[in-house]
């Protein structure tokens, strides 16, 4: 059986059931013994519970049979005994059995966390914010509030109605059979269901992802929304996310509008059967009326647990989607990047700051390709600047060289070592991608810059920043390398956000750097300002810069100009000018304008 059941639209994948029922074996299996504790009190909670009913018939027939007061009272408080002992195994159980929930939520949440991390970006990036977001938020907690409430309810409930049926059959065969012949309904109820169950919860997790989708990128591009008069258009495609939760939410309701009026009658039915069927053999002498009572007080006291079964039937079904949606994380994370061409084996560790792309092509999602066939070496210690229009493939190779994403076809290593792959984490640290597009973490400047380099003391931070033109004593940063960053506090503008990328960079201190338009956001003078304090920190390590500004590429030890996803042209700026090719019609178009080209 497949462990994935495919992709929601632009989604990430949900687990199969295969694969969801392994995962929840193994949570059982991490804490085994809270489990079978939580079982073994909750059977003897349930058989507590059974005497009662039997102790009752028993008060029954001896006042039937003219017994005095002392043969009432000796069943009637052992009666009491079990109610108590049932109720503290209860309290017993239930405390076992939260602690089991808490501790499965835990490593729940801990494992989505790591998976999350361990997604390809470009997987990430597909799926969307609000996919992730609603996985990492509603369906853990739902997983979680299964896993801490529905769960131990359901294992007590599902414990006292086998020990409720089988104290029936022991009383009477007839009367049990009777019994269990009136809970068919229920059975009926519950396979009509659970058949429509399963795939009416995953819509609605998929509806929900996508209103959260919607929503989220509404209010991050509000400001575009407005200065474009879009304002209806994004009104119009959240409100259709809206419509669409509202029919899955409907589709939901009305399963659990059926189940519950049939399991409502289906409760009556088996009591009535027995009542009506225990007074005709009592007639015939064939039971005694307390055995009848007894099996009439057990059925109805059945309702009770299978009332919490069913009743948490919801939850299970909603918490089983939402598990499976969890789940499909971890078999995004585990597919591997597509392999490149086996290449010769290397040190793990790369032996410098040599980048060699061989023969690499690349695809999007099974798409045509974006790159052709690309060789480029970049020597150690060589700044390197990629031009070229837009859609030439300059962020691809970008990604490419910092081991983001594995090749079709063909190799890319640094120091001879691949950089993608399962076995290049370490290869991997040592390139560096940073973009235009940075984010700054809630936390302290301290918090942020220690991202990349957890040991770091106040005196690097500080040199980090400062090579990167940022004084932490700035009017921005009041409180220094103390100063709360993000919502609701201080919060960087682009510039500064970069800023605080490259002083990351700088923290990291890879063999190479990948600046994708990194500098792009800030403004020409702080521009060159930081570019030189990078070309200071990093002497003698590998540059590769997609150039935003032409100046950039002029001041670069060689120029790589990309068409159509290959490499057209490789030579110092003064060679490329002199050629008369396309360098040089952007070079003329860029200086004679006075500003970056569109196509730069």
């Amino acid at each position: 059986m497949s462990t994935v059941t495919g992709r929601e639209s632009r989604g990430l994948p949900v687990a199969g059931p295969s694969r969801t029922f392994r995962a929840a074996v193994r949570l059982v299996r991490l804490d085994g013994r809270a489990f079978a504790a939580m079982i073994g009190l909750n059977a003897l909670a349930a058989g507590a519970g059974l005497v009662g009913p039997w102790l009752l018939g028993r008060i029954v027939d001896e006042v039937v049979a003219g017994g005095g007061a002392a043969a009432v009272d000796r069943p009637a408080l052992a009666l009491l005994g079990f109610a108590v002992a049932q109720l503290l195994l209860v309290r017993w159980a239930g405390s076992v059995g939260h602690r089991f929930g808490e501790r499965a939520l835990a490593r729940i949440r801990e494992e989505f966390t790591e998976r999350t991390l361990a997604l390809p970006a470009r997987v990430a990036e597909r799926a969307g914010t609000g996919d992730l977001l609603t996985r990492g938020t509603t369906d853990v907690a739902l997983v979680g509030a299964t896993l801490r409430d529905a769960g131990p309810e359901v294992l007590i409930s599902s414990v006292q109605a086998l020990f409720i049926v089988g104290a029936v059959v022991a009383l009477d065969p007839l009367l049990g059979v009777c019994g269990v012949l009136g809970l068919t309904g229920i059975w009926f109820a519950a396979r009509w269901y659970l058949r429509r169950a399963p795939a009416a919860y995953l819509a609605e997790g998929r509806a929900n992802s996508a209103l959260a989708q919607q929503l989220a990128e509404t209010a991050r591009g509000a400001r575009t929304v407005e200065a474009l008069g879009l304002q209806e258009r994004r009104i119009a495609a959240c409100g259709a996310a809206a419509e669409e939760c509202l029919r899955t939410r409907t589709r939901t309701l009305f399963l659990r509008s059926v189940l519950f009026p049939a399991i409502d009658v289906s409760y009556v039915v088996p009591v009535a059967g027995v009542l009506l069927l225990g007074g005709a053999l009592h007639a015939r002498g064939a039971v005694s009326i307390g055995a009848v009572v007894a099996a009439a007080l057990y059925l109805r006291q059945l309702s009770q647990p299978l009332d919490t079964v069913l009743q948490r039937l919801e939850q299970l079904q909603s918490s089983g989607a939402s598990f499976a949606r969890v789940e499909g994380v971890g078999s995004t994370a585990q597919v591997p990047a597509p392999s490149p061409v086996p290449v010769p084996e290397a040190a793990s560790v790369p032996a410098d700051g040599r980048i060699e792309v061989r023969g690499v092509s690349y695809a999007y999602d099974g798409g045509d390709d974006v790159l052709r066939g690309v060789d480029l070496t970049v020597r150690p210690g060589e700044r390197l600047a990629v031009v070229g229009p837009s859609g030439a493939g300059k962020t691809t190779l970008g990604r490419l060289l910092a081991g983001l994403d594995a090749p079709r076809t063909g190799s890319v290593t640094v120091g001879r070592a691949p950089v993608a792959g399962p076995a290049a984490e370490r290869p991997r640290r040592q390139v560096v991608l940073v973009t235009q597009e940075q984010h700054v973490f809630l936390g302290t400047l301290r918090d942020n810059l220690r991202i990349a380099a957890p040991d770091a003391d106040d005196a690097e931070l500080r040199a980090a920043l400062a090579a990167v033109g940022v004084d932490d004593g700035a009017e921005w940063l009041p409180d220094g390398l103390d100063t709360d960053l993000g919502p609701g506090a201080h919060r960087p503008d682009g510039a500064r956000a970069q800023q605080l990328a490259l002083a990351r960079v700088v923290l990291a201190d890879p063999h190479a750097l990948v600046l994708d338009e990194a500098t792009a956001l800030l403004d020409p003078g702080t521009a060159r300002h930081t570019e030189r304090a990078l070309a200071a920190v990093l002497a003698g390590r590998t540059v590769v810069a997609v150039a935003h500004r032409l100046q950039t590429a002029q001041d670069a030890d060689r120029v790589a100009v990309m068409e159509s996803g290959r490499i057209t042209e490789l030579g110092t700026h003064d060679e490329l000018v002199a050629a008369g090719g396309t360098y040089a019609a952007l070079w003329r178009s860029w200086h004679g304008g006075g500003g970056p080209s569109p196509a730069a």
